[in-house]
């Protein structure tokens, strides 16, 4: 059937010990590469995630489009004139408006181009541009953004993910239990997700501790970012189940594509972006207002 996949058509990941040990290993080799990059910031991060971005498009076009170069342009367009946008307002440039008016304008090329196709549409179909910019806007901002607390922000929004993430796998595993979601994603558990939660809260409180940050609020903050992540994780895991995809791609041995990696990091790094400007009203300032939302708000 047209615009449908079969998990046939994705190279398969291993699973078991050897899909853990894989895993791993994929992450000490670019763990170390993504912290260098992110701790030089400036034009080295932004063309990461310009890189980031071009990938995560064309994997989302593949899947939802059937890989439709038109498809992949608009796509691309939006992710690239979101990252523009969150570099200009980081900087406090008016002309970030101009490039989102562009994603925008590429949004809405996506649907005409897909209401041409006469094969309907799905979430999938209407979102993918506006999930691209946006997630390329609040990692661009967050990170570019006023400094010193730019690059801590950042640094802590990783922490959290990370540590979410590992506690999710691992109590998810150990303990099993209820279902979180098994229409989306059979395997995820309510003992995951508080897993996420209390990984994020752990990782929040100890960066304060470790940086003089006041450590129960970013362990606030560390739990909700944490349980976003996992519903990060379960829109896309949403996006796979579909059109009968297993991974978004297979970029990353261990853990398939670049969109199956940055899940959970693109949801929490909207949320995140979304609470330093609510609690500074400034897209400049979001990063200090991250960290010190308690006090600002």
């Amino acid at each position: 059937m047209a615009g449908m996949h079969t998990p046939s058509t994705q190279a398969q990941q291993p699973t078991g010990k050897d899909g853990l040990r894989q895993r791993v290993m994929t992450a000490l080799l670019l763990a170390p590469v993504v912290l260098l990059l992110v701790w030089l910031g400036g034009a080295w991060y932004a063309l990461m995630l310009f890189a980031a971005g071009l990938i995560m498009a064309r994997e989302w076009v593949d899947i939802a489009h059937d890989g439709d170069a038109g498809q992949f342009v608009l796509h691309a367009v939006a992710g690239v004139s979101g990252l523009l946008a969150g570099v200009l307002a980081a900087g406090g440039s008016g002309w970030a408006a101009m490039f989102v008016l562009l994603a925008a304008l590429a949004w809405g090329g996506v649907l005409w181009l897909r209401a041409r196709t006469r094969t309907g549409f799905t979430v999938h179909h209407v979102l993918g541009p506006g999930y691209l910019a946006a997630a390329m806007f609040s990692l661009a901002g967050l990170r570019l953004g006023q400094e010193p607390c730019g690059l801590h922000a950042i640094f802590l929004l990783l922490a959290i993910i990370w540590s979410a993430d590992t506690l999710a796998y691992f109590t998810g595993r150990a303990l099993g239990g209820p279902k979180f979601a098994p229409r989306i994603s059979p395997n995820k558990t309510w003992s995951g997700f508080f897993g996420a939660v209390a990984g994020g809260a752990l990782a929040g409180g100890l960066f304060g501790l470790a940086t003089g940050f006041p450590a129960w609020p970013l362990a606030v903050l560390g739990a909700v970012l944490g349980g976003f992540e996992q519903l990060g994780d379960l829109f896309e895991s949403a996006l796979k189940r579909r059109f009968g995809v297993k991974d978004s791609g297979n970029i990353l041995p261990g853990h398939g594509g670049l969109l199956d990696r940055l899940d959970g990091l693109n949801a929490a790094a909207m949320l995140a972006m979304l609470w330093g400007m609510v609690a500074t009203s400034s897209i400049g300032s979001a990063a200090c207002g991250l960290l010190l939302w308690w006090g600002r708000m």
